[in-house]
């Protein structure tokens, strides 16, 4: 089984596709901060950041009746829940009623139970999540992976010092880290001294290299020591005779004015200090961050690689369920883990194969797989019928194009997505318009698609639809004539159209090759050497 990107809900994903005792580390991030939108960023024609954004979702957790059903079927009713977690989330129902935060936590605690499911004895669980509900998830944590499971609550200071009204500066996340069993796997990590600690380094050697005098005798320590003369000083000494001449040998010790012998300790052989549970070393993602991506909730890789490297190895299986543009899953594919990402919306998914292309070269089925998002017109049609809205959004995302944020409610813009690329004398950025229609398609809607390119100004426009175009439709598409390229000195018919089966048979549309991808481009990353175990090999 390769490395997979799945879409669709988590606990289905988690209860149809992964087995039991598959995983060796999960993280997880999953959205609480009641009442805030969270929008994607993409490129602007100039390839900037652009101040037009898309909702990605919105992250309001409301207690209705699908949660009333949740929490009776899946959790009270639920023959497998553990009668731990039930007792625990009943205890939540009498204790803060039926409200935003309970159906936040009636949404996590089956998911809980599921990832304890499918994740080793072995293995290890770091939950990242917002100070406003850790307190409830460690408790539901406890029910779930047992109070002797709990390893660490970890604080990350995710901003600088800033100052709030009427209380202290909220600038934290929580990660709670716990373990799935008696063992697990812990390589620990470093990190960088303080300013404090380095200016103990005060010596250096005529090379250059810093360092700072450590006691050699071991007077007034318990147990053990050698007494004996070492050029002409005497005393109790914490190494035998042949260390210190191999001390001496080597340059490391110091001999002092008052007629002392101190030990050198190079500050460049020193790897720093054991992380602790308060990471305050690793700085958030801000607006001029080489890395940043422009997805709400990103967080930094480097928070990820302390994660990975800590409680994983290499060959190893890392699962993100809520991985929204895959900053988990990047991170495990530069340290040559494998691993497992889920999101439930088309936008992340297409966001995270963009930074999986970019960073690492990666093709969809050939390196890794995709799993949820349509393979064939059926597949196709059947998330039409589902949800319109995400259908557009994939459907977009087939063109790496940019989607267009869709209204509910009101009227249509005409736009499901936008291209841009480089052209005339003057190299200046030309936008192409994107029509999708998944039911029956007629002469007016390219009417319609050839009135959208007059109003915004576009070269191009295209349609792609689920059922083929009518005779009808072609001439009207004919009758916009071309758009002339100074740059390529050809000619792009300047309405184009294309079947979903047409896209997914690799016939694209006719652009020129300037066009820009829509997601900012993530850092590239030099592929791992040598080859990775699939999933399947990993407990062979």
């Amino acid at each position: 089984m390769k490395n997979t990107l799945y879409y669709g809900d988590n606990l289905s994903v988690l209860r149809e596709q992964i087995p039991d005792d598959s995983v060796d580390l999960v993280y997880l991030d999953p959205p609480f901060n009641s009442n805030a939108t969270y929008n994607v960023l993409f490129r602007e024609r100039t390839g900037e950041e652009s101040p037009a954004q898309i909702q990605a979702f919105t992250d309001t957790w409301r207690w209705t009746q699908e949660t009333e059903a949740t929490l009776a079927h899946e959790i009270i009713a639920n023959p497998g829940m553990p009668a731990k977690v039930v007792a625990m989330v009943t205890g939540f129902l009498e204790f803060i009623g039926r409200n935003d935060m309970l159906a936040y936590l009636v949404m996590m605690a089956p998911r809980l139970v599921e990832l304890q499911r499918v994740l080793k004895s072995t293995g290890s669980i770091y939950l990242h999540c917002d100070p406003t509900a850790s307190h409830y998830l460690k408790l539901l944590m406890d029910s779930v992976f047992g109070i002797r499971g709990y390893r660490n609550e970890i604080t990350w200071r995710r901003t600088s010092a800033h100052s709030d009204a009427n209380r202290y500066g909220a600038n934290t996340d929580t990660i709670l880290f716990y373990t799935n069993g008696n063992q697990w796997t812990f390589n620990p990590q470093y990190q960088e001294y303080d300013d404090k600690y380095r200016a103990r380094f005060r010596f250096s050697d005529p090379d250059g290299r810093l360092w700072a005098d450590d006691n050699l005798t071991a007077k007034g320590l318990t147990g053990g020591g050698y007494t004996y003369e070492y050029k002409g000083v005497t005393s109790l000494w914490r190494v035998p005779p042949e260390t210190m001449q191999q001390l001496d040998a080597e340059g490391r010790l110091h001999f002092t004015r008052r007629g002392g012998i101190r030990r050198k300790r190079y500050l460049d052989e020193s790897r720093g200090r054991i992380a602790q549970a308060l990471w305050d070393d690793i700085q958030p993602i801000n607006s001029q961050s080489r890395e940043r991506l422009g997805y709400p909730t990103q967080k930094p890789e480097a928070l990820l690689e302390r994660v990975i490297r800590t409680s994983s190895n290499e060959g190893d299986v890392v699962l993100d369920p809520f991985c929204g543009c895959g900053t988990a899953v990047a991170a495990a594919q530069k340290l040559s883990r494998q691993w497992i990402g889920i999101d439930i919306t088309h936008l992340a998914v297409a966001h995270m194969k963009s930074r999986i292309k970019t960073a690492f070269n990666l093709e969809t089925g050939e390196d890794y797989d995709v799993i949820g998002e349509p393979t064939d017109v059926g597949g196709a049609r059947a998330l039409w019928e589902e949800d319109p809205y995400q259908f557009q959004f994939w459907a977009v995302s087939l063109l790496d194009a940019r989607p267009q944020e869709k209204q509910r409610r009101g009227p249509d813009s005409g736009i499901d997505g936008l291209l841009y690329f480089i052209d005339g004398p003057r190299s200046t950025p030309q936008k192409i318009v994107i029509q999708v229609k998944g039911g029956q398609v007629s002469v007016p809607h390219i009417r319609d698609l050839k009135g959208v390119v007059e109003r915004e100004q576009a070269v191009m426009g295209l349609f792609i639809s689920l059922e083929p175009p009518t005779s009808p439709m072609r001439t009207e598409a004919v009758s916009g004539g071309f758009y002339h390229s100074d740059l390529w000195g050809r000619d792009f018919p300047k309405l184009q159209m294309r079947t979903i089966a047409q896209l997914l048979e690799g016939q694209g549309f006719e652009l020129p090759p300037s066009v820009a991808p829509a997601y900012q481009a993530a850092q590239r990353v030099r592929r791992a050497q040598g080859r990775q175990a699939s999933l399947g090999e990993a407990g062979e």
